[in-house]
């Protein structure tokens, strides 16, 4: 069939949603036009399935998700015409898991503790109180947050050196680890850029298209891969770090505006670009 498939993969906090506040207001614009174009906005981000439930439903978005980092896949069943191949049927989704389980990294990081004890805290030691201290979020918010499946954000609070060395024996162990705006994200061999790859994959192989165009948002080291590996990338200003460093230079979008509004600037941006196709290839 002519014509091209477009997709939007996009990270939320910094990105989608404000650094501070949360919020999308100044996204909405964009977010209406995407709509109105029959575009996916797929969610890709460091969050857990049930915030980001939470905010498609805020949203009306009934598209699929990618979840902590990378970590799995969530399409709500029946969004395709049968479940792809490697999934599992978790309530109401099809899960493609590209990490081990939660339990996995507690127990790693349990062990590290002795080596590197006042060095660092985590989720589900902090708590739903400590998760809102360190995030500013409300406690039904933080509940959300704490409610992980398959990754572990850990808060430094030691030495750059000692921070390196903690690194180091995490994937000694097993672990991936990934810098996001406020957390290192512990988890397994995963990230979002081979999640992204994989769905897209799967949306070609349910179309009628053979081609792609994509569009990755981010404005975090956590969102790299999925910047690399879309056919356009989009780094958006943010208030509290520099832009991420990517191997790439073409087909890069720099925004001047910070979080959503960086957001809805860069998409309209790649809305009124040449488009970037990515062919049909094997995952």
């Amino acid at each position: 069939m002519s014509g091209v498939l477009r997709l939007v993969f996009t990270d939320l906090d910094g990105s989608l949603l404000d650094h501070d506040s949360y919020s999308y207001s100044e996204a909405l614009p964009q977010l209406r036009a995407l709509q109105r174009l029959d575009i996916p906005v797929i969610p890709a981000t460091s969050k857990t399935a049930a915030e980001i439930a939470a905010l498609r439903g805020e949203l009306g978005n009934a598209h699929p998700f990618i979840a902590e980092n990378g970590a799995a896949v969530y399409i709500p069943m029946g969004y395709f015409d049968k479940a792809p191949a490697e999934v599992t049927a978790q309530k109401d989704y099809w899960v493609y898991e590209l990490s081990q389980r939660r339990e996995r990294w507690l127990a790693v990081l349990n062990d590290l503790r002795i080596d590197f004890e006042g060095d660092f805290d985590h989720f589900h030691n902090a708590g739903v109180d400590g998760i809102s201290r360190m995030t500013g979020l409300s406690r039904e918010a933080a509940a959300l947050a704490n409610a992980r499946e398959y990754s572990e954000p850990v808060k430094w609070c030691g030495s750059e050196q000692r921070r390196d060395q903690f690194i180091d024996a995490l994937k000694a162990n097993g672990a991936n680890v990934l810098q996001g705006g406020r957390f290192l994200s512990v988890s397994g061999d995963c990230d979002k850029g081979r999640a992204l790859r994989w769905l897209r994959e799967i949306f070609l192989a349910h179309s009628k298209y053979d081609m792609c165009d994509d569009l990755a948002v981010g404005d975090s080291g956590n969102d790299i891969a999925m910047l690399e590996a879309a056919g356009t990338a989009l780094l958006v200003r943010s208030p509290a770090h520099a832009f991420p460093t990517l191997n790439r230079v073409d087909k890069v979008i720099h925004s001047h505006h910070y979080g959503p509004a960086g957001w809805a600037e860069g998409v309209e941006v790649w809305l009124s670009s040449p488009r970037a196709p990515q062919k049909r290839s094997g995952i």
